[in-house]
């Protein structure tokens, strides 16, 4: 008896497919609003998308975001080990700045930094409570306005820094640790072969989620008159009274900086996850299956 041929019927998602063309309607229809409507002055933006004064302003928030990312994640990760040290006062003293520094708005901290030489007119090293000192210098040559963002941006973004690292070092497996500490390793040594590498997977994505944070961030330096990207934009449509091409000028570099970082959480993220996730990339997917209709002279069913 011959057997019987199964008729495949793939499955219908009416509602599927209804969602997408009404998503693909709104898409278009924003995309026409936008393109098509002389008020966003396009030839404006155009104009001055490439500037010099606008790339320089850019280096300086690309540069700004670069110092602000490495010094807080430094610092973020030495409050981390605090708050998770053994002894009270460390953990109790790195608890005080990360409360302190995630209570405190960005813009109060500028201004109190930019304005620090009127509180102190020196800053001096020596032993507190005593007349002895080791050198001074006036406080006004060393917090312009550059060092003022930088250390801004370091203070405030380390509080939210430690917590994301503290938060993928407690999501490591505690028997990891005794296991390390069992095969004699130093506590320098358990952090950084065995707990980090481990921790890096939970500690990534939230580390680029305030890194992208940061670099939109930036633009409230704008109060020290910092000439960075939103200032330089503000000065040219204060000057021009071309307010909205200008502006999306800022928005489209502000959408460029986050989709590199984007681009590079993604690879990060697989990069970690190579000993874990075996599933191939779509590129990769895409690679294999055009190699093997290659081969095999087929052609793509559409």
């Amino acid at each position: 008896m011959k057997p019987q041929q199964l008729q495949v019927v793939p499955a219908r998602y009416p509602a599927r497919t209804v969602g997408a063309l009404v998503a693909l309607f709104l898409l278009a229809s924003v995309i026409e609003s936008v393109a098509l409507n002389p008020r966003w002055e396009w030839q404006v933006f155009a104009r001055w998308f490439f500037d010099p004064v606008i790339l320089q302003g850019l280096g300086q928030t690309l540069l700004l975001t670069l110092c602000g990312m490495l010094f807080s994640l430094l610092l973020g990760g030495l409050l981390a080990l605090a708050r998770l040290s053994s002894s009270w006062l460390l953990s109790s003293l790195a608890w005080g700045y990360i409360w302190l520094f995630r209570s405190l708005p960005l813009l109060v901290v500028l201004i109190v930094l930019y304005n620090f030489s009127y509180l102190y007119d020196t800053l001096s090293f020596g032993i507190p409570f005593t007349s002895l000192s080791w050198g001074s210098f006036p406080t006004i040559n060393v917090l312009g306005q550059f060092p003022a963002a930088v250390i801004g941006l370091t203070l405030v973004q380390s509080a939210y820094s430690a917590e994301i690292i503290r938060g993928g070092f407690l999501g490591v497996d505690h028997g990891q640790i005794e296991a390390a500490s069992a095969l004699g390793l130093s506590a320098a040594r358990r952090t950084l072969r065995i707990i980090l590498p481990q921790a890096l997977r939970a500690i990534v994505p939230g580390a680029f989620n305030e890194i992208i944070s940061l670099a939109k961030g930036t633009s409230i330096v704008y109060v020290l008159a910092m000439p960075e990207l939103f200032y330089t934009v503000q000065m040219i449509y204060n000057r021009t009274q071309e307010v909205i091409p200008l502006l999306m000028v800022a928005a489209v570099w502000y959408l460029a900086i986050t989709s590199v970082l984007s681009l590079l959480q993604h690879g990060a993220e697989r990069w970690l996850a190579r000993s874990v996730d075996r599933q191939p990339s779509r590129w990769q997917r895409w690679r294999t299956r055009s190699a093997r209709l290659v081969i095999n002279k087929e052609i793509p069913y559409v």
